[in-house]
C-alpha cells in the first residue's frame, strides 16, 4: 500500500529482523531518512515502513519533561545557534528552530543531572548578535540567579560565542556558574557534538565552578570537554568540534565523557566566592581594527565618531609610523585607543622599539595579553563606566575577570 509520509510523522519500520521507530525526515531515491530517538539518522527502504502516528496527531518533540524534584534547578537561556538547529532538508542549510525546552527534550540525559527551567530569549545565528543583546542577556541571567537558580546554561552560536561570554563576564558578578555552550554540527548530523556538549555544560553548572565559562569539546573524540574562562577563549577552527581553545594559559578544567566527572584547576573561581551584582552599562560606539602593511592613515579618520578603538597590531603591538599621528589626533579629540597583538599568544610591550614608544607618547593604552575581541568588549564596558582617560587606562590595565595574567610564562 502506498503511503504518503510527511515531516514529523512518527513511523515504524522492520528491517533485518529488527524494529525501528522514529520521526520521518525526508525521502531520497526510494528510501526514507528516519531520525531515531538517539539523535542519529538512518536510511531505510520505504516499503518496510508504516505510519504509527501522523504529525498532526502527536507532538512527539514537545512531550512533557519528567523532572526529578530532588535535583538542583538549572536555567537554560537559548539564543539560537547550531546547538538549537536542524537541517532544512529542502535546502540542505542549517536553520535555528529549537527553543530551550526542545533542547531538554531531545537530550534525555539532561534530566538525570538537574531540573530545568528554560526560556528562549532569541532564536538567531550568532553573527546577528549585538551589544544590546549582550546587555539583555546579562539582565536575564541576573534575574534567573536572583530567582534562585543553581546555575545558568546559555546556548549560543559558536561564531561569536566568545564575544557574548566575555561581555556577560564583565557585566555580571555571579555566585553560581554561567556556562555558554554551542555546537559545531547540528543535531541531525551523525557527527553532532550537541549531546555531549550539552551534558557536559549541565554537569559544569552543578559543580563548584563559580564564574562565566565556555564548555566545548576538548578533542576530536567524544571523550572530554574543556571548561574555558570566558575572557580567554577563542574559536580557532571553522568546523572542528574542538575549535575552542584557551589562549595563553590552561582551561579552567575538564569534564570526562561519558562519566561526566568534573575536575577544576586551582586558578578557577569557585561557587559562592562572589556576591551577585549587575553593571550592564556599555558604550557601544567602539571598533576593532586589524592593522596590515600599507594601511592608509586615513582609515583612522573614518572612525573619528567612535569613542574607542582596539587595534590588533603586529608583534609586540605595532603599526606603521604613518598611523601614529592620526592615532594621536583621535586620542587628542577624546577617543581611547587600546593596542593588542595579532599574535594572540604573548604580551603587548610598546617599550622595545621606537614605534611602540611613539605610540605610548601618543596616548595608546597597552592591552597586556588580552585577545583583541576581549579587549573590544572590555573597552565598551569600561567606557560605559569610567570617568576620564586615567580611569579608563587604569581599568583597561587591571585584570578584572581573568582576561590576562599579571605575569607571562614562556610557552603558555
Amino acid at each position: 500500500m502506498n503511503q504518503t509520509f510527511e515531516s514529523g510523522d512518527l513511523i515504524r519500520c522492520r528491517w533485518g529482523g529488527k524494529d525501528f521507530s522514529g520521526v520521518y525526515v525526508t525521502e531520497r531515491d526510494g528510501s526514507i531518512v528516519v531520525k531515531l530517538s538517539n539523535g542519529y539518522n538512518i536510511g531505510i527502504p520505504l516499503s518496510v515502513c508504516s505510519i504509527e502516528q501522523k504529525s498532526e496527531d502527536t507532538n512527539i518533540i514537545v512531550k512533557t519533561i519528567e523532572q526529578d524534584k530532588s535535583l538542583p534547578v538549572l536555567s537554560i537561556i537559548s539564543t539560537g545557534g547550531t546547538i538549537a538547529s536542524r537541517i532544512d532538508y529542502r535546502t540542505g542549510a542549517v536553520t535555528s528552530q529549537f527553543d530551550a525546552e526542545d533542547i531538554v527534550r531531545t537530550i534525555p540525559g539532561l534530566a538525570g543531572i538537574a531540573q530545568y527551567r528554560a526560556r528562549r530569549l532569541y532564536n538567531i545565528l550568532s553573527e546577528n548578535m549585538t551589544p544590546s543583546i549582550w546587555q539583555e542577556l546579562a539582565r536575564e541571567i541576573y534575574d534567573e540567579i536572583k530567582d534562585g537558580t543553581y546555575g545558568v546554561i546559555v546556548t549560543h552560536g559558536t561564531d561569536t560565542l566568545a564575544y557574548s561570554a566575555s561581555a556577560v563576564s564583565f557585566m555580571l558578578d555571579s555566585p553560581v556558574p554561567i556556562v555558554f555552550v554551542g555546537s559545531q554540527r547540528s543535531a541531525d548530523r551523525p557527527s553532532s557534538d550537541n549531546v555531549m556538549n550539552a551534558l557536559c555544560s549541565a554537569k559544569a553548572c552543578v559543580s563548584h565552578l563559580g564564574e562565566v565559562a565556555v564548555v566545548m569539546h576538548s578533542g576530536s573524540s567524544d571523550d572530554r570537554c574543556s571548561i574555558h574562562r570566558a575572557t580567554r577563549v577563542r574559536k580557532m577552527h571553522t568546523s572542528r568540534r574542538d575549535a575552542f581553545q584557551t589562549i595563553s594559559g590552561e582551561p579552567l578544567g575538564h569534564i570526562e565523557y561519558p562519566s561526566l566527572e568534573v575536575s577544576l584547576n586551582p586558578h578557577t573561581q569557585h561557587r559562592n566566592s562572589k556576591e551577585l551584582s549587575l553593571n550592564d552599562k556599555m558604550d557601544k560606539n567602539c571598533a576593532l581594527l586589524y592593522f596590515y602593511p600599507g594601511m592608509d592613515p586615513s582609515v583612522i579618520k573614518r572612525y573619528e565618531d567612535c569613542h574607542g578603538l582596539v587595534i590588533a597590531g603586529t608583534g609586540l603591538g605595532h603599526v606603521n609610523s604613518g598611523l601614529i599621528r592620526e592615532i594621536g589626533h583621535f586620542i587628542g579629540n577624546g577617543g581611547e585607543v587600546v593596542m593588542t597583538s595579532q599574535c594572540l599568544h604573548g604580551r603587548v610591550c610598546d617599550r622595545v622599539y621606537d614605534t611602540g614608544r611613539d605610540l605610548l607618547l601618543s596616548g595608546v593604552i597597552e592591552g597586556e595579553e588580552m585577545l583583541p575581541e576581549t579587549a573590544l568588549v572590555k573597552l565598551m564596558w569600561v567606557l560605559g563606566n569610567a570617568n576620564g582617560h586615567e580611569e579608563v587606562r587604569s581599568l583597561m590595565q587591571s585584570n578584572l575577570k581573568g582576561e590576562f595574567r599579571m605575569r607571562s610564562f614562556y610557552g603558555l
